[in-house]
C-alpha cells in the first residue's frame, strides 16, 4: 500500500493468476463457479426464514429493569419514626447490594416502603435472591413490633399484555368476579402465559354486622364472636383409631356452609338461655361494602351496542419471558372464546381493553411492508441506474441479507420490535452499496478485457475488496459505539447499531461470495455493455465540464474559495443557531401514536370513595364527548392493570379511596384522523374545569415512547429539614403553575386531612381490668372489616370472605360506638366511653427519601409549541434566580449532580435525567466512533492528514439536517442523534471513494487538479445512486412519528453531505497535497514536471486545456475589451460573483437533466427491447477486424509510446496568442501500465476515449 505521494518504479504488471487475490479475490474463487453458492444461498434463505418464524414479535424491545418492593409494617407509629427505625435500615441495606441503581423509601403512618431499583439489564431471579439473602441476615435491624418484611418483585415480565373485562347489566360486581375467577383458571391454562391478576369492585363476602348496643345488652364482646365463628367453622383430624383390624382417621368439626348456619351460632348465655348470633348482629351473604368501583363505558359502534356505567371485572395476563407475545395472545383470545356460554354467561359481555400481540403485531406487519417498500424502491433506482442484471442481484442480495439479519436477532435474543425493524429500513440504503460496487467494477472490467471471463469477474472483485472493506468497516464503527449507551435508552436503541453492524457483516460477505455467482448468472453482453458505457459516458462529459467550472475559480481564485468556505461556516453555525432560537426544539423522544392513553385522578388526600367515584364519572362524561372515543374504563379506589410506565410509577399500589384512573381506549388509527398525543391534548382541555372545580390533580398520562419516569418534569426538592423543604416545595409548585410551557402540576405534600385517635385514659382501663391490646383488638374488630377467614356456600367450589365490622352507618360517626363492649379481666366487659375518648388530630406528611436523603417532588407535564421539559425548567429556573429560601440562602439548582442538603436546592429529574444521560453517551459513542474510523482511515491511507480531509464532510451533515427538522417542524430528539453518528460512517464511506481514486491517477502521472475533477465526475454516479437509495429508505422512517427524527437525519443529511462532499473534499486535498501528492508538485504539474492535458481521457471534442480563466495568476486574465469594463464596472463585484454561481448553478442543473434523460432513454429503451434513441459517438465494435477495445495493446504489456508532436505544432503550441507560454498539452505516458495499484475501487464503467492511450487497471 503506497500513500500516493510516491511514484514507485516501474515493474511489469503481474497478471491475475500470479497476483494475490486478497480476502475478497479468494472468497469470490471460492463461490463464483461452486456449487456450494446456490446451496449456501438456500441455506440463508431457510435460516431467513426460520428466524422469521421464531424469533418473538414485541411492540418494544424486551428492558430489565428489577424493581423490588419491600413492605413493612410498625403499626402506630408516626411517619418520622417509621422513617428513622424501619426506612434508614432497610435503606442501608439494600444500597449495600451490588448493580443497585436507586433506593427510594416513603414512610407513612404505621407504614414502610422501600424500593430497590437495579441496574437496567439486570436479571430479576439474581437480584430477588440478593434481596433475600439481604433481610435474612438482617432481621436483627428490624424493630420490635414491626411486621416481617413483605417483598414484592416487578419487571417487564410482569406487566400484563393482555386484559379481558367483563361487564354486564344485568349481573352485579360480586358476581362478576366469580365468573372472572372461574374464567381465569381456565385461562391460565395456555402455555406461557405468566403473572395474572383480576381487578374488582365490591366481592362476595359473608358479612356479620354487629350492633355495639346488642352486644352490650347481653355482655358480649366482638372477640366472643369473632372466636365463635372461627371456632365453628373449622375441620381438623384429631387422630385416627383400630376398628375391626382396619385403621380409620377420626375427624372433628364442620365447616359453614349457609348464612343460616351461622344466624344459628350460640355466642354467649345470659340469664341461663343461650345467645344467638342473629340476636346481637346481621349476617348476609352478598356484596361486600363498596372500597372499590370497576366501571365499564361504551359509545354506540359497529357491532357494540352503548354501554353507560356498567359493572365491570378486569383479567389481566402477563407472559413468561421469551415467549411470542403474538401467538400467546391469539391462543388466550381463542381459550375466552371457548368459555362463552359456558363459564361465562350469556347476560355477560367480554371486552378486549389490551391487546399487546395484537398490537406488536400490527407494528411487524406495517414495518414489514415499509421495508418491503424500501427494498423495492431501491431496486428500482437500481433498475434505472444500472439495468435489471444489476437490479436482479440487488433483489436477491437485499432480502437474503434482512433475512440471514433476522435469523442473527433469534440467535441473540433480540425481538422483532419497531426499533430492530427500523434499524433494518434504515440499513437497507447502505447494504446495497457493496453489491452496487461489484456490480460496477465487474462490469467495467469486462468492457475493459473485451470478454465476459470469470478470471476477469475475480480480478475485479480483488481490485474493489480492500476499499470496499475499509468502507463497510467504518459504517460498522460508527453503529457499534451507539449499543453501549447506558441507562434504559441503551438496551432500548441497542438493536439498531446491532443489528446494523450485522447487516453490514452479511452484506460484505454476499458481496464478496455471492454477488459474483449471481453477476455470472446475469451475465449481460459486450454490445450492451457498451451501450450502457456510452450513456455514461456522455453523463460524464457534462459532469467533468461541471465541476471544471466549479472546482477551478474556487481553487484559483482567493476570493471565490473564501466566499465559498465562509458560505460553508455561515450555514453550519446558522444552522446550530436553529437551537438558540428555538425553531428546532430539543426533546428526548416524541409521542408515538398508541391506541389508548390513561387518565390519573388524585382527589385532596382524606376523600371518601364516592365522592371520587363522583368525579371520575364527570370526567368519563366528558370524554365521552369526543369523536375518537372507543370506550372507557374506570376504576376508583384500585389500581388499573399497569402497563411498562405504570409498573415504574408504582400505579400498581393506588388503592386509596382518593384515587381513581381512568382507561381511554381509542380507535383504531384507520378511523381516526388525530394522533394520540393531539387527542391526549384535547382531553386536558376538556377535564380542566372539572379539576379546578374539585381541586383535583387530574393527569393525561401517554405511553413513553421511550424510557418511563415519574413524569416528563420533575423537581428533586432537597433541604435540611422537613419544614424547608415543605416550604420550598410549595414555592416551587406555585411558581411550576406560572410556567407557560408546563401543565398538570403536583407535588408529594398530601392536602391536610384528619385522622381519629382514641385517647385512652391508662388509670381508667387499669382500675377496669382492660389492656390495651384488648381494647385495639376490638376496635379493629368494629372498624377494620376484620377477617374471620373464608366461607365456602353450598354449592359452590370458591371460597368468599368472611367478614365482622358493625354497620357503615354506625362506622361513620364514631360516637356511635359508646357503648361498645371491651373486654376485661375484672368485669367481663366495659363499655367503650368509660376508657377515654375521640379527638381529631391533623394527619403527618408522609417522608420521601432517595438514596438515603430526605427529598419532596414537584412533578409537571409539558404543553404548547416547545412540548419538551427543557424549556420548562429554563423557564422556571429564571423564575427562582431572586428566591431566597426559608435557610437564608439562595436556592440552589442542580443539573447533574447530587446535593449535599445542606441548603435548600433543588436537582431536576424525569425525563431529562434521561435525556442528558443519553446525549452523553451518545456523545461519547461519537467520539469513539469518529477515533476509530480515523484509525482505519490511518491505517489505510498511512498518514494523519488524508484522514482528516476525509472526514471533514462530517460536520457538514448538520447543515442538512437542523433545518430538515425545521421544514418538518420536528424536535431534535435521540434518534436524530442517532442518524447523525450513523452519518458519521456513510459520508467517509463516499470520501474514501473520492480520494483513493484521486490518489491513484496521481500515482499514474496525472495532475492534482485533474486527478481531483476526474475523482468527482467518475464517482458523482455512484455515490449519487448510494445517496438515493438511503434517502428511500429513509423516506419510509419519517412517516413514524418517534422516528422521524432519524428518518429527516438521513434524508436531509444525505442530501446536503453528497453535494458538499463532491465539492469539499477536493479542496480539502488542494489545500493539503502536501500528504497527497509528491513533494514539489503543482496543481497543474505532472510527477515528472511535464504539464498534462487536463481530461486526457475524454473524447477529442471536449479536450479541454487551462484557459485563462483557470490561470493561477491575475495576469494570465485575458484582456476584456472596453464594452466588457464598462459592463463589469457598472455591475460591480456582487453582481459578477453572482452570475458566476447562477452559470454554475445552470451547468450542474444541465448535467443532471442529461443524467436523467439518459436513465430514462435506457428504460425505454429496455422496455421495448430496441437500442436507446439517443445517437452517441462512435465507438469501436469490439467484433470488428480492429478487435475489441484493448486497455492494453501490446504482447509486452507495456504502455504505446506518447505521441510526439511535431516541430511546428510544439512551436505553435509553445507560444498563445499573447506571447505567453501556454500550458504543456503533451500527453503523458500511462505509468500505470508499469506498476501495480496498491487499490482500486472503481465503480461503474469508465473507459478511456479512443484518442487517449488506454490502460488496464489493476
Amino acid at each position: 500500500m503506497h500513500n500516493g505521494c510516491q511514484t514507485p518504479e516501474p515493474e511489469q504488471p503481474q497478471t491475475t493468476h500470479t497476483r494475490s487475490l486478497g480476502v475478497a479475490g479468494s472468497i469470490a474463487k471460492i463461490f463464483v463457479s461452486s456449487p456450494l453458492a446456490p446451496l449456501l444461498l438456500i441455506v440463508l434463505i431457510a435460516a431467513g426464514i426460520l428466524g422469521l418464524i421464531s424469533t418473538p414479535r414485541a411492540s418494544n424491545p424486551q428492558i430489565s429493569v428489577p424493581m423490588i418492593d419491600i413492605f413493612v409494617g410498625y403499626p402506630g407509629h408516626s411517619p418520622a419514626e417509621v422513617s428513622r427505625m424501619v426506612s434508614d435500615p432497610l435503606e442501608r441495606m439494600m444500597s449495600e447490594l451490588p448493580g443497585v441503581r436507586h433506593v427510594y423509601s416513603v414512610s407513612n403512618r404505621g407504614e414502610s416502603m422501600v424500593t430497590v431499583r437495579f441496574q437496567v439489564g439486570k436479571r430479576m431471579g439474581p437480584s430477588l435472591v440478593e434481596v433475600y439473602n439481604k433481610l435474612a441476615a438482617n432481621m436483627n435491624r428490624i424493630p420490635p413490633g414491626a411486621t416481617h418484611p413483605l417483598v414484592r418483585a416487578k419487571g417487564i415480565n410482569s406487566v400484563p399484555f393482555m386484559t379481558f373485562t367483563l361487564w354486564s347489566k344485568a349481573v352485579g360486581p360480586a358476581t362478576l368476579n366469580e365468573i372472572a375467577r372461574t374464567a381465569l383458571q381456565h385461562l391460565k391454562q395456555v402455555p406461557e402465559t405468566g403473572e395474572s391478576f383480576i381487578v374488582h369492585g365490591p366481592q362476595e363476602a359473608l358479612t356479620v354486622d354487629i350492633h355495639p348496643e346488642r352486644l352490650a345488652a347481653y355482655g358480649i364482646t366482638p372477640q366472643q364472636v369473632a372466636q365463635t365463628i372461627e371456632a365453628s367453622n373449622a375441620q381438623t383430624e384429631t387422630g385416627q383409631t383400630d376398628v375391626q383390624n382396619m385403621q380409620m382417621r377420626v375427624v372433628t368439626g364442620q365447616f359453614l356452609r349457609t348464612p343460616a348456619e351461622v344466624r344459628n351460632l350460640v355466642v354467649g348465655v345470659y340469664d341461663g338461655e343461650p345467645v344467638y348470633l342473629f340476636q346481637v348482629a346481621q349476617v348476609r351473604l352478598g356484596p361486600s361494602d363498596p372500597h372499590s368501583l370497576v366501571t365499564y363505558y361504551q359509545k354506540v359502534g359497529k357491532n357494540q351496542p352503548e354501554v353507560n356505567g356498567a359493572p365491570a371485572v378486569t383479567i389481566a395476563l402477563a407472559k413468561i419471558a421469551g415467549s411470542n407475545g403474538v401467538t400467546v395472545a391469539h391462543a388466550l383470545i381463542q381459550k375466552m372464546h371457548s368459555l362463552e356460554g359456558t363459564v361465562i354467561p350469556g347476560n355477560v359481555h367480554v371486552s378486549i381493553t389490551r391487546d399487546n400481540g395484537k398490537k406488536a403485531n400490527a407494528k411487524v406487519d406495517s414495518l414489514l411492508f415499509k421495508l418491503f417498500v424500501a427494498t423495492a424502491a431501491v431496486t428500482l433506482l437500481i433498475l434505472l441506474a444500472l439495468g435489471w442484471r444489476a437490479a436482479a442481484v440487488v433483489v436477491i442480495t437485499i432480502p437474503l441479507i434482512l433475512l440471514i439479519t433476522v435469523f442473527s436477532a433469534w440467535l441473540l435474543g433480540i425481538t422483532i420490535n419497531r426499533v430492530s425493524l427500523f434499524g433494518l429500513i434504515f440499513s437497507i440504503g447502505i447494504l446495497v452499496d457493496d453489491s452496487i460496487v461489484i456490480v460496477e467494477n465487474v462490469y467495467r472490467r469486462w468492457l475493459q478485457e473485451g470478454s465476459t471471463s470469470t478470471e476477469t469477474l475475480i480480478d475485479a472483485v480483488r481490485e474493489v475488496g480492500n476499499p470496499t472493506i475499509l468502507a463497510t468497516f467504518t459504517v460498522i464503527a460508527a453503529l457499534l459505539p451507539m449499543g453501549f449507551v447506558g441507562g434504559m435508552m441503551g438496551p432500548y436503541m441497542a438493536p439498531i447499531p446491532v443489528l446494523g453492524s450485522v447487516a453490514m457483516l452479511f452484506s460484505l460477505f454476499t458481496a464478496f461470495a455471492l454477488a459474483p455467482w449471481l453477476i455470472l448468472r446475469f451475465k449481460p453482453s459486450l454490445k450492451s455493455l457498451e451501450r450502457m458505457h456510452r450513456s455514461e459516458h456522455r453523463q460524464a462529459a457534462w459532469l467533468h465540464k461541471f465541476y471544471q467550472n466549479t472546482l477551478i475559480p474556487l481553487i484559483r481564485r482567493k476570493f471565490y474559495g473564501r466566499l465559498f468556505l465562509g458560505g460553508i461556516v455561515v450555514a453550519f453555525f446558522a444552522s446550530l443557531a436553529l437551537f438558540l432560537i428555538e425553531w428546532v426544539p430539543f426533546t428526548m423522544l416524541p409521542h408515538g401514536n398508541s391506541s389508548a392513553f390513561n387518565v390519573v385522578i388524585n382527589m385532596p388526600a382524606g376523600t371518601a370513595m364516592p365522592v371520587t367515584a363522583n368525579v371520575t364519572a364527570e370526567v368519563v362524561q366528558s370524554l365521552q364527548g369526543m369523536k375518537d372515543v372507543q370506550a372507557l374504563q374506570s376504576y376508583v379506589g384500585t389500581p388499573e392493570p399497569y402497563d411498562f410506565n405504570g409498573m415504574v410509577r408504582h400505579y400498581y399500589l393506588r388503592d386509596k379511596p382518593w384515587q381513581a384512573m381512568i382507561h381511554v381506549q381509542l380507535l383504531s388509527k384507520a378511523e381516526r384522523s388525530a394522533s394520540s398525543a393531539a387527542l391526549a391534548v384535547v382531553a386536558r382541555q376538556r377535564i380542566m374545569s372539572i379539576a379546578m372545580q374539585h381541586q383535583a390533580h387530574i393527569q393525561v398520562v401517554q405511553s413513553p415512547p421511550g424510557p418511563p419516569v415519574l413524569a416528563p418534569v420533575v423537581a428533586e426538592v432537597y433541604g435540611p429539614s422537613a419544614a424547608i423543604r415543605d416550604a420550598v416545595t410549595r414555592h416551587v409548585t406555585q411558581v411550576f403553575q406560572q410556567t407557560e410551557n408546563l401543565t398538570e402540576v403536583d407535588n408529594t405534600l398530601e392536602a391536610p386531612h384528619d385522622y381519629w385517635h382514641f385517647h385512652l385514659n391508662a388509670i381508667k382501663a387499669g382500675m377496669a381490668g382492660v389492656r390495651p391490646s384488648a381494647l385495639n383488638a376490638t376496635l379493629a374488630m368494629t372498624l377494620g372489616g376484620y377477617k374471620l377467614g373464608n366461607f365456602t356456600p353450598y354449592g359452590q367450589n370458591l371460597a368468599v370472605p368472611a367478614v365482622l365490622q358493625a354497620p357503615l352507618a354506625l362506622r361513620s360517626n364514631v360516637y356511635s360506638l359508646a357503648a361498645l363492649p371491651v373486654p376485661s379481666v375484672s368485669y367481663g366487659a366495659v363499655p367503650l366511653y368509660t376508657l377515654g375518648h375521640f379527638d381529631r388530630r391533623p394527619a403527618e406528611q408522609p417522608i420521601y427519601q432517595q438514596d438515603l436523603k430526605p427529598v419532596e417532588y414537584v412533578t409537571a407535564g409539558c404543553k404548547g409549541r416547545l412540548d419538551a421539559p427543557l424549556y420548562g425548567m429554563l423557564e422556571v429556573e429564571n423564575a427562582l434566580t431572586s428566591y431566597v429560601a426559608p435557610d437564608g440562602h439562595p436556592l440552589g439548582i442542580d443539573w447533574i449532580s447530587i446535593p449535599s442538603g445542606t441548603h435548600a436546592t433543588i436537582k431536576w429529574g424525569g425525563a431529562w435525567t434521561v435525556t442528558y444521560k443519553t446525549f452523553r453517551d451518545m456523545g461519547i459513542a461519537f467520539a469513539v466512533a469518529i477515533i476509530l474510523i480515523y484509525m482505519l482511515v490511518v491505517w489505510e491511507f498511512g498518514n494523519f492528514v488524508i484522514p482528516a480531509i476525509i472526514m471533514v464532510p462530517i460536520p457538514l451533515t448538520l447543515i442538512g439536517i437542523l433545518p430538515g427538522h425545521w421544514l418538518f417542524g420536528a424536535s431534535f430528539t435521540a434518534t436524530s442523534m442517532i442518524g447523525f453518528i450513523a452519518l458519521a460512517g456513510i459520508i467517509v464511506r463516499n470520501s474514501i471513494l473520492l480520494v483513493d481514486y484521486s490518489q491513484q491517477r496521481v500515482a499514474e502521472g496525472m495532475p492534482v487538479m485533474d486527478a481531483l475533477i476526474e475523482a468527482c465526475a467518475t464517482r458523482t454516479r455512484p455515490i449519487v445512486i448510494t445517496a438515493l437509495a438511503l434517502m428511500l429508505g429513509s423516506a419510509e422512517i419519517i412517516t413514524s412519528p418517534i422516528f422521524r427524527g432519524m428518518g429527516i437525519s438521513l434524508l436531509f443529511g444525505v442530501m446536503v453531505s453528497t453535494v458538499l462532499t463532491l465539492l469539499v473534499i477536493p479542496l480539502g486535498c488542494v489545500s493539503g497535497r502536501a500528504a497527497f501528492c509528491p513533494a514539489g508538485m503543482d496543481l497543474g504539474d505532472a510527477p515528472n514536471g511535464t504539464g498534462a492535458a487536463l481530461f486526457p481521457f475524454a473524447p477529442e471534442h471536449l479536450q479541454v486545456s487551462l484557459t485563462p480563466r483557470e490561470s493561477l495568476t491575475r495576469s494570465d486574465i485575458p484582456a476584456s475589451t472596453p464594452a466588457q469594463d464598462t459592463k463589469r464596472q457598472d455591475a460591480g463585484p456582487l453582481r459578477m460573483t453572482l452570475d458566476m454561481i447562477g452559470q454554475d448553478i445552470r451547468a450542474f442543473f444541465l448535467a443532471i437533466r442529461k443524467i436523467l434523460a439518459a436513465l430514462w432513454g435506457q428504460l425505454w429503451a429496455w422496455l421495448l427491447q430496441r437500442p436507446a434513441t439517443h445517437n452517441p459517438p462512435e465507438w469501436p465494435d469490439p467484433h470488428s477486424p480492429s478487435g475489441p477495445i484493448n486497455p492494453n495493446p501490446g504482447p509486452t504489456g507495456r504502455p504505446p509510446e506518447p505521441v510526439k508532436p511535431t516541430a511546428s505544432q510544439a512551436e505553435s503550441a509553445s507560444q498563445s496568442d499573447d506571447g505567453r507560454q501556454a500550458p504543456n498539452v503533451a500527453q503523458v505516458p500511462d505509468a500505470k501500465a508499469t506498476q501495480p495499484a496498491s487499490r482500486n475501487k472503481g465503480r461503474g464503467i469508465h473507459l478511456r476515449s479512443p484518442s487517449s492511450p488506454s490502460k488496464k487497471e489493476d
